[in-house]
Order: C-alpha cells, then structure tokens, then sequence
C-alpha cells in the first residue's frame, strides 16, 4: 500500500497532552510548496479505549467543531483513562468556505473512503484516516448536522452493522448521547462513506445529526455538548458519573428508522419550498408535509409533497429555494429496539 505523504508531529503512542497540525503537501497558483494544516490534539493518561473524536467531516456543519474545542480546552489530563484524538475540523478548507465539499478539489469527504494516498487532498486524508488513525482507535466519534442542506431533528444515529457484538457497542454508545430519538438510517447517496469503513474495520461509531442549516439554537448547542461528554463517560475514557434520560427527568429514547427509499422524498421540481410540519412531528398516510412554489407562475397551484406512510418527520428541506432532485423530507418509522438483538 502507498504511503501517506502526511506528516505529524504527534507521536500516538507517546502519554500526555500534544497539539500539532497534519501536513498535507499541494499546490495552488501563488504557491508551489504549501502544505494544507489540520489542527489534530490528542491526551493520553494511564490505560483505557483509543477515542477519535472528529467533526467538520461536512465544513457546512459547526456544532461539532465547537463542540471539540470547548472540550480540548476544559478537559483534564487526569480525568482521562485511554487516549482521545482531537480532530475538530478534519475538512478545514470547507469549514472556513462554509461548503459541503472542499473547496481545494470540489469532492465530498464522506464519500471518498477508503482514500488514495497519491489522490487530491481530500482523497489523501480519507486514506490517512483509513490507514493511520482507525487501525489506532477503538471508538469513531463523527459528529454531524444535516449541513445548509437539511435541517434534522437533532439525534444520535447509526448504521445496522452485521457483528451483534459491534451493533451493540454502538446502540448502547448511541443511547449514551441522551437524544430524543436514536435513528437507524440508510445511505442513499453513494458509497465511500467514514462511519462505513470504520464499522468495517469493527469499530465502534457513533455518529449525530444535530439540527443544520445556518442557525444553530443554544439548545443544539447544549444537546451536542452534554451529550458528547456523557458519551465519553460511558465509554470509560472519560472519568465521571454517566447519567440516563431517566436520570434527566425524561422519557426513554424513541428508537426510529428509515430504511427503506420511499422514506426519502425528492422535489419532482424546482421551486420554493415550504414545510407544513416541523422536524420530530408525528404524521400520516396521505398528509400534506409541505409544497412548492413557482416565481415565474404565481398563479400555478403549489406542488403538495404527501406522506406515503404514517411516520416521524425527522428531516426536512433547509433552504427554501428548491432545485429538482434535493431531498424535502426523510420520513421515520418507530422501531422496537428487540430488532436490534442488542438489548436482553
């Protein structure tokens, strides 16, 4: 296999607090040497799981940068038992542009695993990861929000991995995040996805959708940030007292899915969209969830986007200016957590 041309100066075997920044060599017009930084931290003390906490992997996506740095700054040396790895922007030319896709290359992180380590930058960073940092860690934290794109309720979520031991590492890891729903999702928009190679490799992932869109409420803020830190400390890399939603004063997670493609619904064309239910809201079979309409023919009747089932609104369209194609809602369904053969 080709070898990265990253270059660090943190050494992960090495106890104690380093920061540093990931070298990725390129080239642009006013320069023929450059070097892209990513600033990447990592606090080790006596025995315990590897964590890689992440976030940025979306540069449109900031709850999770904050989130990362808040905690870098606060954290302990001597609250750690293990290690955890710091990224808080792994795709920093998109987090300064506020841009899905890096700016440097045009392509998407979350869709170029497992990586080329003599590809474009973002191709050379999948391939790090891939080969450096997962074979190092136990645990894969890869916090996200539904970008300018889509604006999730916000929620802890993950894939339903084959292993029953890894699915319930992650189920349990996933309820540890104290969000109102744990969602089950499927990938409907290409491969080459980060938290599918690190389940590959048998990690444990644990992944969010926090909200999205330009806004960012001090609630999603909070949720991000509590539920993090309780993560940690259920994973035992974190010392401290992890507490339940029953310990909260709140009802049990509401375990939900979307498996299936007709829960993801498409604009049949372009136009303004607006959403007639909010995220979280319950819906039915034939429910009006919003419509859209046309500048150029105010006197067109509205295209009216129904429920094809009954479910939960967990997602819906962010920006109101619509082009044919751009998801409008993705449609839940409850899911009794028995499916998961995790729980006794």
């Amino acid at each position: 296999m080709t070898q990265t041309p990253i270059r660090t100066q943190i050494d992960f075997e090495q106890p104690g607090t380093q920061s540093s920044t990931l070298n990725i060599p390129f080239s642009y017009n006013l320069s023929g040497w450059s070097q892209l930084q990513i600033p990447i931290a990592t606090m080790a003390n006596g025995e315990g799981p590897t964590v890689l906490l992440m976030a940025g992997n979306h540069g449109d996506e900031y709850p999770g940068p904050i989130a990362i740095m808040k905690l870098m700054k606060t954290l302990q040396l001597e609250q750690i038992s293990g290690r955890i790895i710091f990224i808080p922007a792994i795709n920093i030319p998109a987090a300064k542009a506020a841009t899905r896709l890096s700016p440097l290359d045009g392509k998407n992180l979350n869709r170029c695993f497992p990586g080329n380590a003599e590809g474009t930058v973002t191709e050379i960073m999948a391939h790090y990861l891939t080969t450096e940092i997962f074979p190092r860690v136990d645990v894969v934290i890869d916090l996200h929000t539904g970008g300018r794109g889509v604006y999730f309720y916000p929620c802890a979520h993950l894939h339903l991995v084959d292993d029953l031991e890894q699915r319930r590492r992650m189920a349990q890891a996933t309820l540890a995040y104290n969000t109102d729903f744990a969602f089950l999702y499927a990938d409907i928009a290409g491969k080459g996805l980060l938290p599918v190679e690190a389940e590959n490799m048998g990690k444990t992932v644990v992944t969010t959708e926090m909200g999205g869109g330009e806004v960012t409420p001090a609630s999603v803020h909070r949720t991000t940030q509590s539920g993090l830190h309780n993560v940690l400390i259920h994973l035992k890399v974190l010392q401290g007292e992890e507490q339940s939603r029953a310990d909260l004063g709140l009802a049990p997670t509401r375990w939900i899915q979307a498996l299936d493609a007709d829960d993801y619904m498409f604009a049949p064309e372009s136009g303004l969209f607006e959403s007639f239910v909010d995220v979280g809201a319950d819906v039915s079979a034939g429910q009006p969830l919003g419509g859209l309409y046309f500048l150029e023919r105010p006197d067109r009747e509205p295209t009216i986007i129904e429920a094809p089932s009954d479910g939960i609104a967990i997602a819906h369209r962010g920006p109101t200016l619509t082009s044919q194609g751009d998801i409008l809602f993705c449609l839940a369904h409850d899911v009794d957590p028995a499916v998961l053969k995790t729980f006794e």
